[in-house]
């Protein structure tokens, strides 16, 4: 159904899957170039020129897939103005009906747009491991399953709050930064460093591109999903009780 919808506005698909995230990495790889001009150096924190600039161009692809705006949204829109009535009368949770929308997307997303910075790396050089990409794709993927449940967890703030559409800006800005985004994780002070290298959210961009760039290994990405599966079990909990305890208080009157 995700995939199917996403088709049939083409344009604003590409611009989503393509275009934006290839003007974010030229800003970001122009940034880097400029720092390292600036430093007079061949390396930083241990890595070239060629490693930030790979770091940069995958950053922004995957960032543009493991975020969630767009379904979050949706499922505040639905609670808030009291659709949500249509779905609870269908054989699927509320949580389980747009899951399967999110990662149909997503993987749509993610196998067309993946293929621009594994081109670029060929192209300019860049270092990936490229047999690793199998295995960071499964990753991603499951990692969407976290950031959905979190997303679920703000939809289940409209049971309570009538603005609860500002916590979707707070919290990706948040993991923005959490992620490693821009900067890679491994480049921040400690203990602000130890403490984001073992969170769910490094898994966000830092440990995909990391590992796809040779920042990282298979040892980390094992941790990684460890980290992001309690995340899961964690953040599951807490979205099952505001959602339980949102419907004993809701009176749907909506559509």
């Amino acid at each position: 159904m995700a995939i199917l919808t996403q088709l049939e506005y083409r344009l604003n698909f590409t611009i989503d899957a393509v275009i934006q995230p290839i003007l974010t990495a030229t800003v970001e790889t122009a940034l880097w170039l400029g720092i390292f001009s600036a430093l007079g150096a061949g390396e930083l924190g241990g890595f070239g020129r060629e490693s930030y600039l790979a770091y940069a161009l995958w950053a922004n692809f995957v960032s543009r897939v493991t975020t969630n705006w767009m379904y979050e949204y949706n499922m505040l829109d639905e609670i808030d103005s009291g659709r949500v009535n249509a779905i609870l009368m269908r054989p699927i949770s509320f949580y389980e009906f747009y899951l399967s929308q999110f990662m149909g997307y997503k993987f749509l997303v993610a196998v067309i747009s993946f293929v621009i910075p594994l081109t670029f790396c060929f192209v300019f050089g860049f270092p990936v491991q490229v047999e690793r990409f199998p295995v960071m794709l499964l990753f991603v993927m499951y990692y969407l399953i976290f950031v959905h449940t979190l997303s679920f967890c703000v939809a289940c703030l409209a049971f309570y709050l009538n603005r609860a559409h500002s916590f979707t800006g707070v919290k990706n800005l948040a993991i923005w930064v959490m992620a490693g985004e821009m900067i890679p994780l491994d480049l921040y002070p400690e203990p602000l460093k130890s403490l984001l290298l073992h969170s769910p959210f490094a898994s966000g961009v830092y440990v995909p591109v990391g590992f796809m760039t040779g920042r990282v290994g298979f040892d980390y990405l094992g941790q990684s999903v460890i980290s992001v599966t309690v995340g899961i079990l964690v953040i599951g909990l807490i979205g099952r009780f505001l959602w339980k305890r949102g419907l004993r208080v809701y009176s749907g009157t909506g559509a």
